[in-house]
């Protein structure tokens, strides 16, 4: 398969992203194609659509084998399930798929057609293999039985980031970054009430500590820090 476009996004690295799309609706994202495919007739009619597919890779979890089994984080990161039960980056072919809401296409000068994304789950630099129309009378099945990522309870935190701090931020991240952060970044398994975890979001570095369902901000530093 031919990558046709990168990801652009907030998170350089892994830790801190949604473990799913759609969680942080604030998140906005671009789609930068390369070369071959800056093509505008390519994406003719597609701003008629209000959500797209993207079919990427998981291009920081390529090893050699796999497992049939992994540990969700839905389930505490400690109990076992089928690989194909979960949308875990550790498969036999590390492909992922994301649904994310369409904001606009913008021809720029340079890198020609860029779709812009609101509530991506993707890395910056992801390589996306393709895109394919959100098809609302097919795609959607409110009846559906979500198996155990609906058993379990909310894990949503509570966020305090003091406002001295909220002032590094850029006034159009800070949703974003409040959602990203209620989400919970850290592992399912790790509970350390005592550990400040750290965390890279739109060239900040964010340092936070969790007790009792509050994590609190407690450091914000700009990448020249």
């Amino acid at each position: 398969m031919n990558i046709i476009a990168y990801m652009h996004s907030d998170f350089p690295e892994k830790f801190g992203i949604p473990r799913q799309s759609g969680l942080v609706e604030e998140l906005e994202s671009a789609i930068v194609f390369e070369p071959e495919y800056r093509n505008e007739d390519a994406l003719r009619g597609l701003d008629q659509f209000s959500y797209i597919w993207l079919i990427w890779q998981f291009s920081k979890s390529v090893r050699e084998g796999w497992s049939p089994t992994v540990r969700p984080p839905r389930l505490g990161g400690n109990e076992r399930v089928g690989v194909f039960a979960t949308r875990s980056p550790f498969r036999p072919n590390e492909i992922g798929l994301s649904s994310v809401r369409l904001i606009r296409i913008e021809t720029t000068p340079g890198f020609g057609p860029v779709i812009y994304v609101a509530g991506a789950d993707l890395m910056d630099g992801t390589p996306i293999y393709d895109i394919k129309p959100y098809l609302p009378y097919v795609d959607s099945h409110p009846e559906a039985r979500g198996g155990f990522a609906e058993e379990v309870g909310d894990y949503r935190l509570r966020v305090d980031i003091p406002p001295q701090l909220m002032e590094k931020v850029p006034e159009s991240r800070r949703n974003a970054l409040r959602g990203v952060l209620a989400e919970d970044p850290r592992p399912a398994y790790q509970n350390d009430p005592g550990r400040v975890y750290g965390m890279d979001f739109a060239g900040l570095r964010i340092k936070f500590r969790v007790i009792e369902g509050m994590l609190t901000v407690l450091d914000l530093e700009t990448g020249e820090g």
